[in-house]
C-alpha cells in the first residue's frame, strides 16, 4: 500500500488520483489470481451443465429453449454471486488489514474510495457474462433467440450486478469485521434470489404479482425466462426492470453518499 501513496502524491489533481484507484483495485483483483479463480470455477461449473445438455440428443425445440434459459439463468446466479463477494470485502477488508488508512491518507475522495472499488467490482461480472457467451451460443445455436437472451442477459444481469454491488459496499462501509460483511450481504442475496425459485402457483394473484415485480432478482429472472422460452420480444416484459433500474441507480447513489463519512472505523463505532 505504501506504493499506492507514492504513485499519488500530493496536490496530484482527484481525476488522476481516482484513475490511479481504479488502476489499483484492478491489479488487486485480477494480478492477484482472485479473479480468475473465480472465473474458472464458473467455467467449470458452465461446462458441466453445457456438457451434460449437449449429450442429451433428444431434446426438442422448446428443451432446447429451456436449457439456454437454465445457462442464462446460472450466468446471472453466478455473476451476482462473484459480485457479493468482491463488493462486501471492499471497505472492510481494507479496514480489517490496516490497508484503509492508506487509502485515506492519498488525495482521492473518499467516494472515490469506494467507488474504485466499485468498478474492480463490475468488472467481475463483465467477465463472468463474456465468458458465458460461447456456452449460450453453444446451446441456443440451433433456437432463433439467442441474440435476444444474450442482450436481455447483458442487461438484466448489469442491472443486479449494480445493485449487488451497492449493497455490498454500504454493507462493507458500515461493518467492522470482513466475515461479518461478507455473511450479511451474501444472506441478503439469498433472500433476494429465493422468491424466484418458488413455484409458477405461487406467483399468481395480486400478492404473487406484486413480489414478482418488487424484488429485483424475481423480475429480472422472470423476465429472461420470457424473453429464452417464450421467446418474447426484449421490449415486451421491460415492464419488469423499472424495480432492478431504479434500485440499479439508488443503492450505488447510497453506497458513494454514505463514502463521505468513511473512516477507519464504522461510524456506530467511532465515539
Amino acid at each position: 500500500m505504501s506504493e499506492l501513496t507514492a504513485a499519488v502524491p500530493r496536490g496530484t489533481s482527484q481525476t488522476h488520483s481516482a484513475l490511479v484507484l481504479v488502476e489499483k483495485e484492478l491489479r488487486d483483483l485480477w494480478l492477484s489470481g482472485r479473479g480468475l479463480v473465480f472465473l474458472l470455477a464458473q467455467s467449470v461449473l458452465l461446462s458441466g451443465i453445457t456438457y451434460l445438455i449437449a449429450t442429451n440428443q433428444e431434446l426438442n425445440f422448446l428443451e432446447q429453449r429451456e436449457a439456454l434459459s437454465l445457462l442464462v439463468q446460472v450466468t446471472v446466479a453466478v455473476g451476482g454471486l462473484l459480485v457479493v463477494l468482491t463488493a462486501a470485502d471492499a471497505v472492510s477488508g481494507e479496514r480489517e488489514r490496516g490497508t484503509l488508512e492508506t487509502l485515506l491518507l492519498t488525495p482521492a475522495s473518499r467516494r472515490w474510495i469506494v467507488a474504485a472499488n466499485g468498478v474492480a467490482t463490475l468488472s467481475l461480472w463483465l467477465a463472468a457474462f463474456l465468458l458465458a457467451m460461447p456456452y449460450l451460443w453453444w446451446i441456443g445455436r440451433d433456437i432463433d433467440t439467442f441474440g435476444s437472451a444474450a442482450v436481455g442477459t447483458f442487461v438484466a444481469g448489469t442491472m443486479l450486478a449494480l445493485i449487488v454491488t451497492g449493497l455490498g459496499l454500504l454493507v462493507s462501509t458500515f461493518t467492522q469485521s470482513n466475515s461479518v460483511s461478507i455473511g450479511l450481504t451474501f444472506f441478503t442475496l439469498l433472500a433476494l434470489y429465493a422468491p424466484s425459485q418458488l413455484p409458477a402457483e405461487a406467483s399468481r394473484g395480486w400478492a404473487g404479482e406484486l413480489l414478482l415485480r418488487l424484488d429485483p432478482f424475481t423480475a429480472g429472472l422472470t423476465y429472461l425466462d420470457r424473453l429464452v422460452i417464450g421467446a418474447h420480444p426484449l421490449t415486451q416484459d421491460a415492464s419488469l426492470l423499472v424495480v432492478p433500474a431504479l434500485l440499479a441507480v439508488l443503492l450505488p447513489a447510497l453506497a458513494l453518499a454514505a463514502a463521505g463519512r468513511l473512516s477507519l472505523l464504522p461510524r456506530w463505532a467511532v465515539r
